[in-house]
């Protein structure tokens, strides 16, 4: 007799009580318990035999199995030492998923994808993050400059608001604009609380990043893009030119290269950074190096 799967709530239960498993709250695990739900993520996401996908957090395999039946390859990163002996049994029957102890955060991404995939296939990632550190692990994935042609991830929906969120809105901020400068984000569905297992206070949402394929809007120097971002939404109720100021200083010369800068790049000094476009932001950045600060 074939076994339910693994994301169906009895099976979810006896895999947790044959293994004595608790949630880790430091770890922010909450398992979806909801058939539907994690075969919409994998929709979602388009996943076919002609992509290799990274998960970020497999749990005890729920989601993994269903990308496993769509994938090509499935390589899983998980923390938690105690589910490393769980997924060897959950997972025993798919040949096409390896699991590895891994921290994300402390990955070398780019390594672990050469050493773990056999074959070259379109990369995808599809993972439910932990809610804890979902804003780093996305920063992460971006500044390691891995070639994923999409992510389709799982997040509280309030960070979800802020990583779609458009210029002029409450919601708007450095993430938003770190992530759209590199992908076309969307708000696929939203997930209720009730779907997990324990059940967290919040809805999540399953957000979709698209690699920009041609990207019209590029900074002369990325990194440097990035930084004057950070900065420029530190203070997020100053003027922006009260950030730069806090950022490059405020002797005279300064100013007066400041003023050049936002000069050439058209805006005005007293506007507020989450008024500003990513293409306007550009303009900054690039008119900021252009003046040498």
């Amino acid at each position: 007799m074939n076994k339910p799967e693994i994301g169906s709530p009895t099976r979810t239960r006896a895999i947790m009580e044959t293994y004595g498993l608790a949630f880790k709250k430091s770890l922010g695990q909450n398992f979806l318990t909801d058939l539907n739900i994690l075969k919409k993520i994998v929709a979602a996401a388009d996943v076919t035999k002609d992509d290799n996908v990274l998960e970020i957090g497999p749990g005890i395999g729920a989601l993994t199995e269903q990308i496993a039946l769509n994938a090509n390859q499935v390589l899983a990163l998980e923390i938690d030492q105690r589910l490393l002996p769980v997924l060897d049994e959950t997972l025993a029957d798919y040949s096409n998923v390896k699991v590895v102890h891994q921290d994300v955060l402390k990955a070398d991404l780019n390594k672990l994808l050469a050493d773990n995939f056999s074959e070259q296939k379109n990369l995808k990632l599809v993972a439910n993050l932990p809610y804890y550190i979902t804003t780093p692990i996305i920063m992460h994935l971006l500044a390691e400059k891995i070639d994923v042609e999409l992510m389709a991830v799982m997040m509280q929906k309030e960070v979800a608001d802020r990583l779609t969120a458009q210029p002029g809105s409450k919601s708007y901020g450095s993430l938003a604009v770190a992530v759209q400068y590199e992908m076309d984000t969307e708000i696929a569905f939203i997930v209720p609380k009730t779907a997990f297992v324990p059940q967290p206070q919040v809805d999540s949402c399953i957000v979709v990043l698209r690699k920009k394929k041609h990207k019209t809007l590029v900074a002369q120097d990325e990194d440097y893009f990035q930084r004057m971002i950070k900065g420029i939404f530190m203070h997020r109720r100053k003027s922006l030119w009260n950030n730069l100021l806090s950022m490059y200083g405020k002797k005279p010369e300064t100013k007066e290269k400041l003023t050049a800068a936002l000069a050439q790049a058209e805006i005005e000094p007293g506007v507020r950074a989450e008024k500003l476009s990513i293409a306007k932001l550009i303009d900054l950045s690039d008119a900021l190096m252009a003046e040498n600060l």
